[in-house]
């Protein structure tokens, strides 16, 4: 079939430029929405049948969609066997993780609001106190790949925020395990405290708590259609990070650009199986170049038949008049991933709004922020990024403003106050301050 080719002079009013757009944000790549499913429905009665009766309906969840027989005991990973993953893991893939870890720490620890001076207006003491989460579930996805990225881009920016307890859920394997190298980059960060919890059932265990899992404050952390309702419906309980859907990117290109690149940078987006690549670009010479250049890259990847049909079904190559009508559709979109490939990057950077991780110029493609770079992974999807923010360190604290007035601020401001109250019919407020206005006792 192949990827298709959009040309328009006006994208936003363009049905086919919103059809992808709509796609998008109604998370219409799941697996699940396309066959069907009730999946706000399902995930009620789980949440449901969880808070009901604990440990016992996470067991025979588990054993229903998991196909794993847990026991109370056995839902969460032993300390040791946590170690013992460390300890079998490979070697050279732990200093690569540890290496991953200290730039994603770095720029972390660069981000992080830091309390201000206090402002003082005579008498008048008025500042912010940030202080972290007490606790934080991740939820690391398991199924089609392993996520020890997750791990990284989850753990290390609460780490950095000073969350001292942190408790990650990942999917069981056929054995009733959790992933080996999941475990072992727990190890790595210091995390002793993992469940063999899966989709909606380890999202509501972690929100409402069981007998043998204790509730969190905030969920953070990717996972698939039952994973991102679940959050939805647990939030108000708990904190999330977003509600994420599929991954996604979006490209801006000019003739600058090389197409077996851009190919390339769509393809690898496309693998995520369901994922969506739109290339944005005002050259019709290099939208057809790119899209022959997937033609001919797609055979030669391992995982060609996935990437296919995410491919032909969820992305788009958009041929535009200009790189200013190409920053309109991006902000549009809100990708998930925005690549800018001009020969003027910031330029075009200067015009963008909505994007949850942005990747300027030719040498840097969207795996650097996967894996490497230091910013999370973890981002909005489905235009959510009109709203939401990548996931870091800030996500993680708690402001609470701090006011103090000595007795002649108070005096001063006691009258405005008072009528203010007064005038919405909030009596008790005014007396508040009145009840400060009268003499005190000893003095004159």
């Amino acid at each position: 079939m192949g990827i298709r080719i959009i040309k328009t002079d006006r994208p936003l009013q363009d049905a086919q430029v919103l059809a992808v757009r709509n796609n998008l944000r109604e998370g219409g790549l799941t697996a699940a929405a396309a066959a069907g499913a009730d999946v706000p429905a399902a995930v009620r009665e789980i949440i449901a049948d969880v808070r009901a009766r604990g440990d016992q309906a996470v067991i025979e969840w588990e054993r229903k969609l998991d196909g794993v027989e847990l026991s109370p005991e056995g839902l969460r990973v032993s300390a040791e066997r946590i170690e013992q993953a460390r300890s079998a893991a490979k070697k050279r893939f732990l200093a690569l993780f540890r290496r991953a870890a200290k730039n994603v720490r770095r720029y972390q620890n660069r981000i992080l609001l830091k309390t201000p001076r206090p402002m003082n207006r005579g008498g008048r003491e008025l500042s912010v106190r940030y202080t972290p989460i007490d606790r934080v579930g991740v939820y690391v996805p398991g199924g089609r790949a392993v996520y020890p990225s997750t791990v990284l881009m989850t753990v290390v920016p609460a780490q950095v925020a000073g969350v001292h307890q942190i408790a990650i859920a990942s999917p069981p394997t056929a054995d009733g395990d959790v992933n080996e190298t999941v475990l072992a980059t727990a190890a790595e960060l210091g995390i002793t405290e993992v469940y063999r919890l899966g989709g909606a059932v380890a999202i509501a265990a972690m929100a409402y708590g069981t007998p043998s899992i204790r509730p969190v404050d905030k969920i953070v952390g990717p996972g698939n259609a039952f994973v991102a309702e679940a959050k939805r419906q647990v939030l108000g309980r708990v904190g999330i990070d977003s509600i994420a859907g599929p991954s996604e990117v979006l490209i801006i290109a000019d003739d600058t650009a090389d197409a077996e690149h851009i190919a390339a940078d769509m393809l690898a987006q496309a693998e995520h199986d369901p994922g969506s690549a739109v290339l944005v670009t005002p050259s019709e010479k290099l939208a057809g170049a790119v899209a022959e250049a997937i033609e001919r890259q797609l055979p030669q990847l391992e995982r060609a038949e996935a990437v296919r049909a995410s491919i032909d079904s969820y992305s788009a190559i958009v041929v535009v008049p200009d790189i200013d009508t190409a920053c309109e559709v991006a902000n549009d979109f809100a990708p998930e991933h925005l690549q800018i490939i001009t020969a003027d990057d910031e330029a075009a950077l200067g015009k963008i709004r909505n994007a949850g991780a942005i990747f300027l110029g030719a040498d840097t493609p969207v795996p650097l922020g996967d894996y490497y770079a230091g910013p999370s992974h973890v981002l909005p999807t489905g235009g959510t990024a009109r709203f939401f923010s990548a996931l870091s360190c800030n996500d993680f604290l708690k402001a609470s403003s701090v006011t103090r007035y000595d007795a002649e601020a108070l005096a001063k401001d006691s009258r405005d106050v008072i009528n203010f109250a007064r005038e919405e019919g909030l009596t008790a407020h005014a007396r508040a301050l009145e009840a400060r206005s009268r003499k005190r006792p000893g003095k004159e």
